[in-house]
């Protein structure tokens, strides 16, 4: 089945929303983040399936939600879906290291793999992988750009009371 697929502004610019119909598969920030997929000829652009990812975002940018709950199908192996669903415990407002996500998951040695895993996330934002930075407090690596990294996690601390 072809998947669905919206464009809807935000913040930190233009974000591609892809599912199936019944579950968010994909979150890309456009135009330049990586791993962005290609619109296939055969995909239906309909905003109708997005409408509660839309409320939420709306939600979270406005400073109003602090945890998402949408039904989620995104596709990746066993590790990355791992490391997905830990980012997912990282409070809002908050940041982890690579090393201390290896850590939690059982492999203090896998920080690298971690942050290919972390870099290959579909579902930004939602599933905060924009929590996650160096060891020594740094911004690295981010599919969106470090700008909108940067940009996210000052909207989260900003909003803690």
């Amino acid at each position: 089945m072809a998947p669905y697929y919206t464009v809807v502004g935000s913040p930190v610019g233009e974000l591609l929303l892809v599912g199936d119909g019944a579950s968010l598969t994909g979150l890309f920030m456009l135009p330049d983040a990586k791993y962005v997929p290609e619109v296939g000829a055969e995909w239906r652009r309909d905003a109708a399936p997005f409408a509660e990812v839309e409320r939420q975002l709306e939600a979270y940018f406005a400073g109003e939600l602090r945890v998402f709950d949408l039904q989620l199908a995104p596709r990746g192996t066993s590790f990355q879906k791992a490391v997905w669903r830990e980012l997912t415990t990282i409070p809002f407002g908050a940041t982890t290291s690579y090393g201390a996500l290896a850590t939690s998951l059982g492999s203090p040695t896998a920080s690298r793999a971690v942050g290919a895993a972390n870099g290959r996330n579909p579902v930004s934002i939602i599933v905060p992988c924009h929590r996650v930075i160096a060891s020594n407090g740094a911004l690295t690596g981010y599919a969106g750009g470090l700008d909108k990294k940067q940009r996210l996690l000052a909207l989260e601390r900003g909003q803690r009371g």
